[in-house]
């Protein structure tokens, strides 16, 4: 059985993430900072009357800053009650992918990708990545490994 999942682009990769862990897709018109939050958050939007952090998905990733365009999106996320904001570089698509094409990713990729990248998967030419939402937006447990 096919699962929707929405893909987003960071850095001319794509990553997915289960539809049903996605609120809505958002044009990002800027954060508003918050003061002593770690680097990889970019602040804090409004979203339909609600206050929710935004976690930049190129400083979480280690990427360089990239100018913001028309196409940067805040892909919305629901864990468990607490709403959280990804900031991507694109964001428009929506695929059904049968979660039995998603592999475990090399062990490169594991050690590279700080385990942000759950699975892949082959989608035509083209190669998709599961994220660990909990992970890459910081609600994980601590692991000690401390900041890069």
């Amino acid at each position: 059985m096919s699962v929707l999942h929405v893909v987003f682009k960071v850095d001319g990769a794509e990553y997915v993430l289960p539809a049903s862990d996605v609120l809505q897709m958002e044009s990002f018109t800027g954060a508003t900072p918050v003061p002593g939050a770690p680097a990889h958050v970019a602040g804090l939007v409004q979203v339909r009357g609600r206050v929710i952090p935004v976690v930049d998905a190129r400083r979480r990733f280690g990427l360089p800053a990239l100018e913001r365009s028309l196409d940067t999106r805040v892909v919305v996320g629901q864990l468990g009650t607490r709403t959280v904001g990804l900031l991507v570089d694109s964001a428009r698509e929506v695929l059904k992918l049968d979660p039995a094409k998603f592999q475990p990713p090399p062990p490169l990729v594991v050690e590279g990708s700080r385990g942000f990248v759950k699975a892949v998967a082959q989608v035509g030419p083209r190669l998709v990545m599961l994220i660990d939402f909990p992970r890459v937006i910081g609600e994980e447990a601590p692991d000690g490994d401390g900041k890069r």
